[in-house]
């Protein structure tokens, strides 16, 4: 598996916990070991310039998730097949504004928007209400199965 992390943000974070997330996400989906992606964190002028390009909205958002090879979660007896899920981008700028909304650190705002970001690569969507409780459901899953294994790490 190669998780490729491209800080041009200009904002110092620690890399670290987004591999340490998404190799831990991709386990709990049974995604093969030889899928890719590459998460790339920019800055706000960067974030709106593909936020206007792909969705054609006005100023920056806090992730973007381009799929590739439209892979799905698979099974602990059938793995996802190896291949490319694609491009998460994330703007540590705005995450940093919503995690002091939401009264939480920059760090746990990044943990969420990956997170939400690999499921978009992964084919979930929450434009309808059933999509969005089952989306935001196995969110909240991935995300308390990553605590619990950071807690086993620093033990």
């Amino acid at each position: 598996m190669t998780i490729e992390i491209t800080n041009e943000s200009g904002v110092d974070i620690d890399e670290t916990v987004l591999l340490r997330l998404t190799e831990n996400n991709l386990a709990e989906l049974h995604v093969s070991p030889d899928a890719d992606v590459a998460i790339l964190l920019v800055d706000e002028g960067a974030m709106e310039a593909l936020h206007v390009q792909w969705m054609d909205e006005p100023g920056p958002t806090d992730v973007l998730s381009f799929p590739m090879d439209e892979l799905r979660p698979g099974t602990q007896e059938q793995p996802t097949p190896p291949g490319l899920l694609g491009d998460i981008v994330l703007c540590p700028q705005v995450a940093e504004t919503q995690a002091q909304a939401a009264g939480h650190t920059t760090v746990d705002e990044l943990i969420l928007l990956n997170t939400h970001g690999l499921l978009h690569l992964l084919g979930f969507d929450h434009a309808e209400p059933e999509e969005e409780r089952e989306m935001f459901g196995l969110q909240r899953d991935l995300i308390a199965a990553f605590h619990v294994s950071e807690r086993r790490r620093r033990a």
